[in-house]
Order: C-alpha cells, then structure tokens, then sequence
C-alpha cells in the first residue's frame, strides 16, 4: 500500500495536466488502468495521512503563520463526477463548474519554508458545512496536532466576526482585507458607522495604522486598520 501511496504522489507531482487513471497507467510499465481505478475506490486517503506524511518535515516557529484559503478545480466539462458544483472561482472571475477545496498551509518566515498541513473539500450537500465551518474544523485539527503558530492570514471571504473573535480568544494575530463596504466606526461612536472606502487616514495613521471598531462586534472589541 505504501508504494500505491508514492507512486500515486509522484504521479500527481509530475503531471501537472492529465490526471486520469488511464494516463498513469498508460505511462507506468506493468499497471494498469483497473488496478489504479481499484486502488482509489479502496484506499481512503485521509487527512491524518497527509500531515503524517509531512509531520517529520514541518519545522514549526513561535512566530509561525497558518494561511487559510481556497480554491477551484476546474470541471466544466464533467456531467457526473461526485462533489461537482457550481460555484464562484477566483481564477476565472466567475462561477464554474468545479470542486472547492478549503486547504491550510503551515509557513515559517524565519525559513522561509511552507507546507501543507490540512485541506477539506467543500461539499455543502453532503455534510452542510460552509467554508467557515471547514476553517474551524482546520484550526481544531492543528491544535489537537500540536501545531505552533501565532498569526493567522486569511481572504476577506474568511473574515467574519465569528472567526476574528475566535482568533482574539486564542490570543492569535490575524491578517485580513476587510472588503470595501464593511462597516466600521473610527470615531470612538461620535459619528455612525462608515464604509471602510470612506474613511480619512492621517500621514501618520497610513504608517501605523489606525483603531476601529467593526459593526456587530461586541462593544469593546477594536481591530487595527492599515
């Protein structure tokens, strides 16, 4: 099984186009197309597995970084593959056919080195679970993994109020653009609430940034804008 387990990686590593069961087995003397095809119907490539495979490698830093983000594979000319919805994909600026994938990737600055740590497909009609969902399923895993980290960078698709607040509690800095009509207050309640786009940076303020509170967040709660 372990050698099914490589030859499938190194396949998948070095066929960046065609990822089918016929094309590797068209291009690996003695395999075949049914035993591929068997392989992945019986073999569960499960998450354990994969940050077992890079646990050794992973050099962890008290100021290392978890990146969370997703992404699209592109099946727009597939009619039955499991897991195929439409959806919208940042590539292509729209929606396509494809399958979400929420992944994790572990970076240490001080090596300048990543690794992916965790990954969840997105598959709202047979779990119900949303892209959030997924990220605090990925920040669990990496706790009962013992991961270290202490900032966290995600898209402004992932910065909800519910996950900032769940970051602060950790005690963890997060990084994340805020889109350009969230709401935010500046003026400690002086005045209302006001579109991020709008708002009026002093020459020091764009240097080190400013204190806002984000509308919905409980009332002593502050965030640091640049």
């Amino acid at each position: 099984m372990q050698k099914n387990y490589e030859k499938y990686s190194e396949y998948l590593l070095t066929s960046p186009y065609n990822y089918t069961n016929t094309h590797m087995a068209d291009h690996i003397s003695g395999l075949s197309h049914d035993s591929v095809n068997r392989f992945l119907k019986r073999e569960k490539l499960s998450l354990d597995l994969l940050y077992d495979r890079v646990y050794e490698d992973i050099i962890c830093s008290k100021s290392g970084y978890l990146l969370f983000d997703d992404t699209v594979l592109d099946k727009d000319c597939s009619h039955k593959i499991e897991m195929v919805r439409r959806q919208y994909s940042e590539n292509a600026h729209g929606l396509i056919k494809g399958i979400g994938v929420v992944n994790c990737v572990y970076y240490n600055s001080e090596l300048d080195r990543f690794w992916l740590i965790d990954f969840r497909i997105f598959n709202p009609d047979e779990d119900k679970k949303t892209k959030i969902d997924h990220v605090f399923d990925m920040l669990a895993f990496a706790k009962t993994k013992g991961v270290i980290y202490h900032n966290v960078l995600v898209d402004s698709w992932y910065a909800t109020k519910e996950v900032m607040l769940h970051l602060m509690g950790e005690g963890k800095i997060f990084y994340c653009p805020l889109k350009n009509n969230r709401l935010v207050d500046d003026t400690q309640g002086i005045e209302k609430f006001k579109a991020v786009d709008s708002l009026q940076w002093s020459e020091k303020e764009l240097e080190t940034g400013k204190t806002v509170k984000i509308n919905g967040f409980p009332g002593a709660v502050r965030v640091q804008a640049f």
